[in-house]
């Protein structure tokens, strides 16, 4: 007997339960919440990219009516545990990148705490730095693991000799750009002391993430901390862990007598306080044989890091699983620069990481003259090359095949630059996507009847657009066997049972197999007909056959690109996503996300690019007016399909996850597809125009 949940409301394109209020403007953010009498901070950042504060001068600011203090290194509260040197804000002088926190202005406005951070002079003690990334830097070095607990390097066989006697060769190396998140709802966090407790309105991917790091730093028991979230305006990975600024609220908040402190993190001030997306240098050799089997692979990767906190993007990851060869290898060596911390943005590791991989099979598939399709058809492994496990279930083939139809790639040009249309250039490419399914044990979740048929229901998950509000609404309903309007939903607050932060994409499914697991629970514990108060509490399940499984998502991305003959210009009128995401609770807010992450993948195969100058460490376009991202004039026709697909081995839900694999892979569909239109291999994202003329 399947123990598959039925449903009635899953599967049901039910609108958005929070849409109208975000759409009448009266869904709280962080900023927005109600407190009495605040303060606004704003934050003095260095000039300099190493070194130390030498003196700190407010005499000036402080003079200015309604500045209410300057907290510097030596005036700031300590901080119980500050090893982690991103958040340890004014503990030291140290100066670890440009456009770290040196002092705060607390006044009675915005404005006004502006005007006295410019007023406030600091001197440095300047030091010697680095910020080039140089995949011959001299400093590099193997981290002990990769993000997620990834393996730093991998191999298997003789990539070497395989490689040195494969009838086909590609030897090529491919880069990624830092980028950074820009969710539509900037950073903020509200800060406020009662007594010895701590409340934190901030916008967060994960209320307890927060309430759990916030304790550790400040010393304090985790019942002394209370985060609320209700609505977030965007994450992408960036609000997925607590950066500095919720520190500095927090230790501001404890300077004002129990009046709260209002910190919203400038969209400038962003592209330092709140992490990027590390860059990448790619070399990659595949050795094949006349028809194209991969035979060698390797993936040698360099990438920056922050001198002063290591993040380690998980990049090899999708090259050591996605296709068969018996001979394969990976590398991660990063180098330390002195530069803002990076951290998680969209599909971290997978998104760059199939980048250069996916438009080397393209390269493969020319030399070899056969269709890109049928090189991964060749290539397509009955069993997980890592581990050896089967797969829990991998349709990547029926996406290729349903999109190939969909997209009509039989009119595909197979020799690249043969055809033109008034002046412009047109081809088609095709790219493979793929995302790990990573179900989080770290959940509980809460279920009480109120009374007339009214249930509450309550995990301190988050909202941060995905549709969380709606999907569990209605996984809620069809566990307790009710309509989905006798569900109270309680999400994004410390005060609900704990959950996981919503990333990875593994919100739904984890904390939705939480939800069903609390009401089997409660309907052993209560029956059918419970008296008002009636309440249960259940830990998510357990899934032991996770271990011995490979459980991944699957998808194709097929795009046409357009490259205008005389200048370069390069449009993308048509883009399709075809996914293998397992079960999907809501397909309207289910589209909207593989819509979302490919608008995101076009960002990053055209536009997005932050610029970091070595000279001065700082990322020189920090504002959306130099940081280019999509619009809707960038895209005519945009598509997502999925392959009805529940997966059995995948919890009582059947579902993976679909916030990320929309972005894996659709920045290489497109440079595929540009190869196609151009004959011009590039290499290097994101495409700009000059890279176009020959």
């Amino acid at each position: 007997m399947s123990n598959l949940l039925p449903g009635r409301a899953i599967g049901t394109p039910y609108e958005r339960l929070d849409g109208e209020l975000k759409v009448k403007g009266t869904a709280p953010y962080a900023y927005e919440q109600p407190v009495q009498n605040p303060l606004y901070l704003y934050p003095v950042l260095s000039t300099i990219a190493r070194g130390a504060v030498e003196r700190v001068e407010t005499a000036a600011a402080e003079a200015i009516d309604g500045v209410f203090t300057v907290l510097t290194s030596e005036t700031t509260p300590r901080l119980e545990d500050p090893s982690d040197r991103e958040l340890a804000v004014l503990q030291d002088n140290a100066i670890g990148y440009r456009g770290q926190i040196v002092a705060a202005v607390l006044a009675e406005s915005p404005e006004i705490a502006r005007e006295a951070a410019a007023a406030v002079t600091v001197t440095y003690t300047e030091e010697p730095f680095s910020a080039q990334l140089r995949a011959d830097g001299p400093e590099l070095y193997a981290p002990e693991e990769l993000n997620a607990g990834t393996p730093t390097d991998s191999s298997e066989g003789d990539v070497d000799a395989a490689f040195d006697t494969a009838a086909l060769k590609i030897d090529q190396t491919y880069s990624t750009p830092a980028e950074h998140n820009n969710p539509l709802e900037p950073h903020a966090t509200v800060a406020q002391w009662d007594g010895a407790v701590l409340t934190l309105w901030d916008s967060t991917q994960g209320v307890h993430a927060v309430k759990g790091t916030l304790a550790q730093v400040l010393g304090l028991e985790e019942e002394q901390v209370h985060v609320i979230a209700p609505h977030v305006g965007g994450g992408f990975g960036s609000k997925g862990m607590p950066h500095v600024h919720v520190v500095m609220a927090a230790l501001a908040a404890q300077v004002t007598d129990g009046r709260p402190v209002k910190f919203p993190v400038s969209r400038q001030q962003m592209y330092t306080l709140t992490s990027h997306r590390t860059p990448t240098l790619q070399r990659i050799r595949l050795g094949a044989a006349d028809d194209g089997r991969l035979t060698a692979m390797s993936l040698d990767i360099v990438e920056h890091t922050s001198r002063i906190k290591e993040f380690a993007e998980q990049t090899p990851a999708p090259f050591r699983m996605m296709y068969a060869a018996p001979n394969r290898s990976t590398t991660t060596r990063l180098a330390p620069l002195d530069i803002p911390v990076p951290s998680w943005m969209r599909a971290p590791g997978e998104c760059p990481g199939m980048f250069g991989p996916e438009v080397a099979m393209d390269e493969l598939a020319a030399a070899a003259g056969v269709d890109p399709i049928e090189l991964r058809r060749r290539n397509e492994p009955e069993v997980d090359p890592e581990t050896g496990n089967p797969w829990s279930s991998r349709h990547l083939l029926a996406c290729f095949d349903l999109g190939a139809d969909r997209f009509g790639w039989d009119r595909r040009v197979t020799r690249p630059r043969s055809v033109q249309e008034d002046g412009w250039l047109v081809g088609l490419g095709t790219a493979s996507a793929v995302y790990p399914f990573m179900r989080q044990p770290s959940n509980t979740a809460r279920i009480r009847y109120e009374q007339d048929g009214i249930y509450s229901v309550q995990i301190g998950a988050a909202d941060i657009g995905t549709g969380a509000w709606t999907a569990l609404t209605q996984i809620a309903a069809d566990a307790l066997d009710v309509p989905i309007d006798r569900i109270r939903l309680g999400i994004g607050d410390t005060a609900f049972p704990a959950a996981s932060v919503a990333g990875g994409s593994s919100g739904t499914a984890s904390w939705g197999g939480t939800v069903i697991a609390a009401a089997r629970a409660f309907r052993a514990d209560h029956g059918e007909h419970p008296s008002p108060g009636a309440q249960t509490e259940a830990n998510a399940p357990e899934d032991p056959e996770a271990e011995n499984l490979a459980l991944y998502s699957f998808g194709a991305h097929f795009a046409e690109v357009r490259i205008s003959s005389d200048t370069g210009e390069i449009r993308v009128p048509r883009m399709l996503g075809v996914f293998s995401a397992g079960r999907i609770i809501n397909p309207r807010t289910a589209r909207s996300q593989f819509l979302g992450a490919m608008t995101m993948g076009l960002g990053m195969a055209l536009h997005e690019q932050s610029v970091l100058d070595p000279r001065f460490g700082i990322f020189v376009n920090h504002d959306l007016a130099e940081y280019h991202i999509p619009t809707n004039a960038d895209v005519l026709d945009m598509e997502a399909l999925w392959i009805e697909d529940v997966d059995e081995h995948a919890g009582p839900l059947g579902a993976r996850g679909i916030g990320e694999i929309g972005i894996v892979g659709s920045a290489a569909a497109i440079a595929n597809a540009a190869y196609n239109a151009s004959g011009i291999r590039v290499r290097d994202l994101p495409l700009t125009p000059d890279k176009f003329l020959l």
